[in-house]
């Protein structure tokens, strides 16, 4: 896709490109390089997301009055870009890019006064309260209950599969309030204290040995009801809001880009880059190219104040089938230099490893570290957010009316 910028978009890359250069620390390079996760840890997270604060640019998407950045379509775009090709790490979508979009959209003047401030400072870090154990992509079929007892409501129930649960102090769940109607009705959006007695969680540790996700118990939770966000009962409306900020809210394009060019890099210095691998990687290029042009143009529309809607299913499905097939072309470029995680540290859930920090004994390029556990972390892409199959029932009816 080619692109003409103005001078001063031109200007204003060069200004990005400069504070990156400045701000990124060799240790939140290194650190975003070897991540498998979409998540970072929380101390990285906060750390980049304090120096993204204090220059104004930690939530460019937000209403300028909230926080957020009075830019172009274009600038928007430029960020993207060159976030990407900096090697930055992402911050935790969960505040910023759900919680917060949630609250602007359909919170109370008081409850956006209260948190926005806290997500942009760090001081809520936040949790998705939403899959059961017999409700994930089947969502509407959840039953953790809150019932109205005073001014609190009293929560009972389970949430599963819930990223960074043990680390978040607040998490935006969704709760039945009424079970007499159709599934999606009786449902309230609710934001919940992590620190409330009642409140446990456990680990669940993946197949690569990381403990990134959670199951997340509820036993006589008290949450008072200034905490529903929108009104009682209609919570699935805030929900679908937030999941299209959540399906259609990451740019894969750029990242996807700069993951395939140094794949290439790795490749060439391996003395692997023959024919056929050079033409998989330009595939997958021409593909991450296309994305990246569509999330432009969804860029564009929701500059004008509009919402992913549809267009959210259509990138959450290509860009984690896409971001899978690129962690198959790093297994075969790796080969023999793959190296399983190793547990940094173990807990009563088992062992637990947050990130690979150490290559002490490895046979190849630093690069390849992660390259394992990353392929296996990426099998959930295409489930979380909503199973890419259900994504294509959403266009199938929506967009086909089918």
């Amino acid at each position: 896709m080619n692109l003409t910028f103005s001078p001063a978009e031109e200007s204003f890359r060069d200004e990005v490109r400069t504070f990156l250069s400045e701000a990124l620390t060799p240790d939140l390079k290194r650190y975003a390089s070897r991540m498998t996760s979409v998540y970072a840890q929380k101390d990285v997270a906060l750390e980049w997301q304090a120096i993204l604060v204090e220059k104004g640019w930690a939530a460019p998407s937000w209403p300028v009055e909230y926080g957020g950045c009075d830019w172009s379509v274009a600038q928007h775009y430029i960020f993207d870009i060159e976030m990407a090709k900096s090697g930055a790490p992402p911050l935790s979508p969960m505040g910023i890019g759900m919680c917060g979009p949630a609250l602007i959209g359909h919170g109370s003047e008081a409850q956006k006064a209260h948190y926005l401030p806290r997500i942009l400072s760090g001081e809520d870090f936040w949790c998705q309260g939403y899959s059961e154990p017999h409700a994930g992509s089947d969502l509407a079929a959840l039953t953790m209950s809150a019932e109205a007892d005073g001014d609190d409501f009293i929560c009972n129930g389970s949430k599963i599969w819930t990223t960074h649960a043990h680390e978040a102090n607040m998490m935006f769940c969704l709760v039945r309030t009424d079970a007499s109607g159709k599934p999606q009705q009786g449902i309230t959006f609710l934001l919940i204290d992590m620190t409330t007695p009642g409140v446990r969680v456990d680990p669940i540790i993946m197949l690569s040995g990381e403990h990134i996700q959670n199951a997340v118990f509820f036993d006589d939770v008290r949450v008072p009801k200034a905490n529903v966000v929108g009104e009682v009962d209609k919570g699935w409306t805030v929900a679908k809001y937030l999941l299209e900020f959540e399906r259609g809210g990451s740019s894969y394009g750029p990242r996807l880009l700069q993951r395939l060019g140094a794949l290439r890099r790795v490749a060439k210095d391996l003395g692997r880059l023959d024919a056929a691998l050079n033409a998989r990687i330009s595939a997958a290029e021409i593909e991450a190219g296309a994305l990246e042009a569509a999330e432009l143009m969804m860029m564009s529309e929701l500059a004008g104040g509009g919402t992913p809607g549809l267009k959210a299913s259509m990138m959450k499905i290509k860009g984690t089938e896409l971001s899978q097939h690129v962690t198959e072309i790093a297994l075969d470029i790796a080969g023999a230099h793959v190296e399983p995680f190793q547990p940094e540290h173990t807990s009563p859930g088992g062992p637990v490893v947050t990130h690979h920090s150490s290559n002490q004994g490895l046979v190849g390029p630093d690069s390849l570290v992660t390259v394992a556990a990353k392929y296996l972390n990426d099998r959930a892409g295409s489930i979380y957010a909503g199973s890419n199959e259900i994504q294509r029932n959403i266009l199938s009816k929506g967009q086909l009316g089918l």
